[in-house]
């Protein structure tokens, strides 16, 4: 076997050695990629007698970009474990078949996207909370966004076939390339230029062109051990169908996170008004940064569990799902309390004004309450998805946050609970989805791996 063959084969080694060897460079990629928003966050939070308003124009685009990166996400996420199981079989023909598909299909969601939100942007963003004094700045931003919708398709939904073949570092260097573009354009656009919000989105599509066109050309170059080839590119309608049915767990989460970041900003508006849709912004960016180990950890497991469930090795994949539940609720346990302890040091990050920190600091503690829980969420959605049990991952996405967190915010201040009401939706949310989504999961996969394990002793 040579080394190639070595680096994507999952079904031999340390099961948790496996995982770790994707883990860290993966985590890296991820806090590079949260990086892109994080750092136009930090230096706009900066703005010279604008920042709470610019913070607040970015809000409110936030729910368009989350729904953007949604449909990256159904190739993204929906395409590599197809394409891991079928190398799990040997099949490398067809595993280029899935990447090639799934390519053609984020440039022509992103062609389309770019489309329908230049003529729509304008209802749009009033829906999800922008104010007459916060509309104009958010309109630039969104627009210039969505001129790059395509490199953003690419980057977010081609970089997990990096990862899939046990490219964990090129994967990290391909975001790391965007990311530190973005870091030395933000202050220079939106400071040096003096171009506000709107220079904060150029060095955004910027930093993704750079990264997509590092992306593709490892994919397409001769390190790859399956290669994206033209001829591969095809839209078959059986092959995009099972694509879907895998990636419409991802859609349906990043979705229905555009959902709930709606759902919180107009609620936000209409009992706090703009400064708390600038918390909101603040609280959704420490959240993507905390989540980030939890999610590198589940992300990683994936090949791992998806690869040998097509080899049938059902006991490496137990052996994955545990270690995945021990280091994943250690974590989140203990950035709970972290996060409880100190929210004013991570509030500092994003903002200088004073009235941030005094309405931001309960809204923190309350948001974040019983974080952990939302571990069991993570555990149980990556098995799901890694077994393409696409149905139940689906599912429970939509009862933890439609059915839950969505009613929750328009409830909860309304029965006198104000504008904290809003932000406690979420912890109860984290409570009722994450333990229904992890029991089901330990009720229905666990057995189903243990029989696996006695047919093939037997």
């Amino acid at each position: 076997m040579d080394f190639k063959n070595k680096q994507g084969d999952f079904s031999q080694g340390s099961v948790v050695k496996g995982i770790l060897r994707l883990t860290i460079p993966m985590m890296l990629a991820q806090l590079l990629n949260v990086g892109y928003n994080m750092v136009d966050r930090f230096f706009i939070g900066r703005i010279p007698e604008a920042a709470t308003v610019s913070m607040t124009a970015l809000g409110v685009c936030m729910p368009i970009i989350t729904l953007a990166s949604a449909f990256a996400y159904l190739c993204g996420i929906g395409g590599p474990p197809l394409f891991s199981m079928e190398r799990g079989k040997g099949d490398e023909e067809e595993a280029a078949r899935v990447m090639g598909t799934c390519f053609s299909l984020l440039i022509c969601m992103g062609l389309a996207l770019t489309v329908a939100g230049l003529l729509l942007r304008r209802p749009m963003l009033y829906l999800f909370g922008a104010s007459d004094e916060t509309y104009a700045l958010a309109e630039g931003y969104l627009s210039i966004y969505l001129l790059g919708c395509v490199f953003v398709m690419i980057t977010l939904g081609m970089n997990n076939f990096i990862n899939a073949q046990g490219f964990g570092r090129t994967g990290m260097v391909a975001v790391a390339i965007g990311a530190v573009s973005n870091t030395i354009l933000d202050p220079i656009l939106i400071f040096g230029l003096d171009m506000g919000v709107c220079g904060a989105a150029i060095a955004t599509v910027v930093a993704q062109f750079l990264a997509a066109l590092w992306t593709v050309r490892f994919l397409t170059g001769p390190k790859a051990l399956v290669p994206l080839k033209r001829k591969y590119m095809q839209l078959k309608l059986s092959r995009v169908k099972k694509i879907s049915s895998l990636g419409v767990t991802g859609f349906t989460m990043s979705a229905t996170n555009s959902l709930v970041q709606i759902s919180f900003n107009t609620n936000l508006q209409l009992f706090g008004g703009d400064p708390y849709v600038g918390v909101m912004t603040i609280v959704n960016t420490v959240r993507e940064i905390i989540t980030l180990p939890a999610l590198a950890l589940t992300d990683s497991a994936q090949p791992m569990i998806s690869y040998n469930y097509g080899a049938k090795n059902y006991s490496r994949i137990k052996t994955a799902i545990k270690f995945m539940m021990v280091s994943t609720i250690g974590y989140t346990l203990f950035m709970w309390v972290v996060v409880h302890s100190f929210p004013q040091l991570f509030i500092g990050l994003f903002s200088n004004d004073p009235e941030q920190f005094v309405i931001g600091t309960p809204a923190m503690r309350t948001y974040y309450f019983g974080f952990f829980m939302m571990a069991l969420q993570f555990i149980g959605q990556t098995v799901f998805v890694a077994l393409g049990k696409s149905k139940k991952a689906i599912f429970f996405s939509l009862f933890r946050k439609v059915v839950i967190v969505v009613p929750l915010t328009f409830i909860l201040p309304r029965m006198g609970f104000g504008v904290m009401g809003t932000f406690a939706a979420e912890p109860v949310s984290n409570f009722v989805g994450g333990v229904a989504c992890f029991t089901t999961m330990m009720l229905t996969v666990w057995p189903e791996l243990t029989r696996g394990e006695k047919d093939q002793e037997t």
